[in-house]
């Protein structure tokens, strides 16, 4: 039997366990609105010591610092779900295996935490690329057909650990952010391993929303490459992320590409603090000229001119920003999908990178995340802010410190 036959059989007969079980196929059950990502990891412990008592649970490990009155904050604030980031590869390392069932026992004491305290809660199977401290990655996962099966296995058991709770207040995201699909090359293979994975997460998971996102880092381009009628069934929510323009969005970030680690304060929006943004492009510009590798820094400095380009209008900024909108909307409208089953499921503005001392002023965050929620409310989208904490921190900052209150303060006034 074919992967695809296989997929397609077992998705079948998922949707015939669905209909057997009462289950509606015509709409998503789990409907959120304003939400917030919880954070995946603060100490980031090394594979070898996930062994040890301590050192993964409670999981998540925002369990340890998250109590009622935090998640009463993000009620008060006007949230109503959170995105609950669990990162999956501790349930596949034969080094956590001894707490493998204690794992899955934390993850829903989370989300009944989260419920306990009146918000909805997506639990988002969530990978990061390999390290030097862990086995795997999400790009092992998708590339390694023995592991993929095994991280088949996880979504059907995490699906059954999640299949009792109201179908209404959790919904099940199966995979964040696919690598593959880029250059089109692989989008096939995304197709098909999305199908694999829906039919697992469905066969155990009858009632529940389940949350699926296009290849390519999860992107708007992704999502509009899927043909969601392969999909047979309704209860679907169609996630896409947009950092855009990353020129602002990701600023001093280590881990986002060798060019954006010399930029940092582009003001927001840039066009309305122009000695702001001379300033930090100049510096910019002296930090490639000092720092970046010789050979590379004639082109770093061409392109950040074409990147500074592209966002110091208004016309230019709101074509960029609108850009990923208008193509999920175009999708959506194309193939039947209701606006109220599409998730602007991550986007955000870096506070700051871990170790540099730049702080992206919270009046120009709160400024960007202000127009992101205008733009996907606009276009009937739900949407979930990356994140409670760390380097783009909404309510901490690094080591539990609170972050400024900017951001939550234009959640507040947000009109009902």
């Amino acid at each position: 039997m074919t992967i695809a036959t296989a997929w397609f059989r077992g998705a079948l007969a998922a949707v015939g366990f669905l209909a057997l079980a009462g289950g509606p196929l015509d709409a998503a059950t789990f409907s959120p609105q304003r939400g917030v990502n919880l954070d995946l990891w603060d100490s980031w412990p090394n594979e070898a010591d996930w062994s040890r008592e301590g050192v993964l649970l409670p999981y998540p490990e925002w369990r340890r610092k998250v109590d009622v009155e935090d998640l009463a904050l993000l009620t008060n604030t006007g949230f109503d779900f959170v995105r609950m980031p669990v990162d999956p590869i501790p349930f596949l390392s034969s080094k956590a295996a001894r707490f493998r069932e204690r794992l899955f026992a934390s993850v829903l004491d989370g989300v009944r935490t989260v419920n306990a305290a009146g918000l909805k809660v997506i639990v988002d199977l969530h990978p990061i690329p390999r390290g030097a401290d862990r086995f795997a990655g999400v790009e092992e996962i998708l590339r390694d057909e023995a592991l993929f099966e095994r991280y088949l296995n996880l979504v059907r058991e995490m699906g059954r650990t999640l299949s009792g709770e109201d179908p209404e207040r959790v919904a099940f995201e199966l995979l964040n952010e696919p690598v593959t699909g880029c250059e089109g090359v692989e989008g096939a293979a995304w197709d098909d391993q999305l199908g694999r994975l829906f039919a697992a997460a469905r066969s155990s998971a009858p009632r529940t929303t389940l949350v699926l996102s296009g290849a390519c880092w999860g992107s708007a381009e992704g999502l509009a490459a899927l043909n969601p009628k392969t999909i047979p069934d309704g209860n679907i929510l169609w996630s896409f992320h947009s950092y855009d323009p990353f020129i602002l969005t990701t600023q001093g970030a280590l881990w986002a590409g060798d060019f954006i680690r010399y930029v940092t304060g582009i003001p927001y929006p840039p066009y309305e603090h122009k000695a702001e943004l001379e300033d930090a492009v100049e510096r910019a510009r002296e930090r490639i000229r000092s720092d970046a590798p010789f050979m590379r820094r004639s082109g770093m400095l061409a392109y950040l001119d074409e990147q500074i380009a592209g966002v110091d209008t208004k016309q230019e900024l709101d074509a960029q920003m609108n850009a990923p909108f208008d193509m999920v909307a175009g999708w959506a409208e194309k193939n039947g999908v209701d606006p109220d089953n599409i998730i602007l499921g991550e986007f955000g503005m870096i506070r700051q990178e871990y170790g540099n001392p730049d702080v992206m002023p919270a009046a120009w965050r709160a400024a960007y995340i202000r127009d992101m929620i205008a733009k996907a409310e606009k276009r009937g989208f739900s949407w979930s802010i990356w994140g409670y904490g760390g380097a783009f921190g909404i309510v901490e900052e690094f080591g539990g410190r609170r972050a400024e209150d900017d951001v939550l303060r234009t959640i507040r006034a947000l009109e009902n």
